[in-house]
């Protein structure tokens, strides 16, 4: 593996500011290479973004970039260390199929992680081979996207390429690996393997670590840790709203999968809901319903509260006010979260202003859509195009009821019909990346080799909000049963 100055280097402008954190963090390494790696996607206008060369990640060697036989100048490649509570019970974990190449500053001066996930096998690998498959890389890059059209921040893709190895799963697959960008990958994980192994030095350094990165502003703060813990419960309070909004469902909500940023991270067993039911779950191993679409909201809290415990010591020097700082800010998020969630069912209403009866409007619409099993997202853009009678709702004597009410509701503000209507358009997309959709542009890629399905898809899903022809199409539900959808992690 060489450093060499090549056409790949034009555009990389790499810093490697987390491999300046202690060395107990990480695990500096190279990716492992791979026999040919070619080219299945770029993402041409976040390359463009970044800073980079489309044209060189392109060639021969920016396509060896992408498979990890070649490192970019500047780059410092490490595995980070961190831990979580997977679905409830604590251990130790870290990059175990992925490497950091360093961060890219942009053009605009800002700072994204480039990762490479699939590069094989690390010390944190625990047994696993380190490695990855076509069609689960396919689906984040396609899952990303597509919450990244929809205004959710996220993690987003540079590209996939395949590896010209097979993996071994169920089956025998094609491997691939998946460029990530991310504001960072600092986690709740982090913080908690650092409490748990390191020093309280070292939280510390970790904590003004993640306050120079994404809170420039603690500067200000009385107490900069009890700010970052508010800022961090700020910023998730907004994310979980936007992921209840339009119904995603993260799938499994470990404290190592939630980001410090404030982005969606680690889209393994995720989907996107279609018939309205709170007790939705897609992952496959999620028995009990712990990451059900209606939990998520109360599992974010308890990560945070997780996190809380890992800054404890940086709170106040004594114990007691220490955690009545982390009680009072932890409480917080529900408030928050509740707020965020409000006002944007307000938007997908049509609604303005804010009265006390707007949530009992809200509420009875909800329970109305799971009793007749109504499309989450269908519902919303009938209700913004006046065409419910399209919906199963349609015909219901509570359907008329509630309209009559809803109705009235914009009648009590200033705003007309049409600014109603617009406000609608912005926030019910008309179109989110339904599973039957996706599936079929993974096993058209996968099976077929044939990526025009995808790529049809990620065109319609790159402004869900224009609301286009092209788009009516893809709010079609399918035309059997969804109800035994199944995702899957670790694949």
């Amino acid at each position: 593996m060489t450093n060499k100055k090549s056409i790949i280097e034009k555009g990389w402008n790499l810093d490697n500011s987390y491999a300046r954190l202690p060395k107990s963090f990480f695990t500096s390494l190279t990716p492992i290479p791979v026999r040919s790696p070619k080219l299945i996607i770029l993402n041409v206008p976040l390359a463009t973004s970044l800073g980079l060369n489309v044209q060189a990640l392109q060639s021969k060697e920016g396509v060896e970039m992408l498979g990890g036989n070649e490192i970019p100048e500047g780059a410092l490649p490490l595995a980070q260390a961190y831990a979580g509570h997977q679905f409830g019970y604590f251990t130790m974990l870290g990059d175990g199929r992925a490497v950091l190449l360093g961060e890219q500053i942009t053009p605009l001066g800002e700072r994204f992680d480039i990762q490479l996930k699939g590069s094989g096998r690390t010390p944190y690998s625990r047994g696993g081979d380190g490695r990855a498959t076509l069609g689960p890389m396919l689906r984040e890059y396609i899952i990303s996207e597509a919450m990244h059209g929809l205004g959710i921040p996220t993690t987003r893709s540079l590209g996939v390429v395949t590896t010209g190895e097979s993996v071994i799963r169920e089956t025998e697959l094609p491997g691939a690996i998946l460029t990530r960008v991310a504001a960072s990958h600092l986690r709740v994980g982090t913080f908690q393997y650092v409490s748990k192994w390191g020093t309280v030095e070292d939280v510390q350094t970790l904590a003004d670590y993640a306050l120079q990165r994404h809170f420039p502003d603690f500067d200000s703060a009385e107490n900069r840790y009890l700010f970052l813990l508010q800022e961090v419960i700020k910023r998730q309070a907004v994310l979980i709203a936007k992921w209840q909004l339009v119904g995603f469902i993260h799938g499994v909500m470990n404290t190592d999968n939630m980001a410090i940023s404030g982005e969606s991270i680690d889209y393994g067993p995720c989907a996107f809901m279609d018939d309205y039911d709170p007790a939705t779950v897609f992952s496959s191993i999620d028995r009990q319903g712990r990451y059900a679409y209606g939990n998520q909201p109360h599992i974010a809290g308890w990560n945070l509260a997780r996190f809380a415990e890992t800054l404890l010591p940086l709170l106040h020097v004594d114990q007691t006010q220490a955690v009545k700082l982390a009680q009072d800010a932890i409480s917080d998020f529900t408030v928050l979260y509740h707020y965020n969630w409000l006002a944007g069912m307000r938007a997908k209403l049509g609604i303005f202003n804010e009265e006390i009866q707007d949530e009992s409007l809200i509420e009875n619409l909800l329970s109305m859509m799971q009793k007749y099993h109504a499309d989450y997202t269908n519902t919303f853009r009938a209700l913004t195009f006046d065409t419910l009678e399209d919906t199963v709702l349609s015909g219901s004597i509570e359907l008329g009821q509630w309209q009559e009410l809803w109705q009235a509701r914009l009648g009590r503000q200033q705003e007309s019909k049409a600014d109603s209507q617009q406000l609608m358009r912005d926030a019910n997309p008309a179109i989110i990346p339904r599973n039957h959709r996706v599936e079929a542009a993974l096993e058209a890629a996968v099976q077929e080799n044939d990526y025009t399905v995808m790529e049809r898809l990620l065109g319609v899903l790159s402004n869900p909000y224009a609301h286009s022809e092209a788009q009516a199409e893809y709010s079609r539900l399918p035309t059997t049963s969804t109800c035994a959808y199944r995702t899957f992690c670790g694949t």
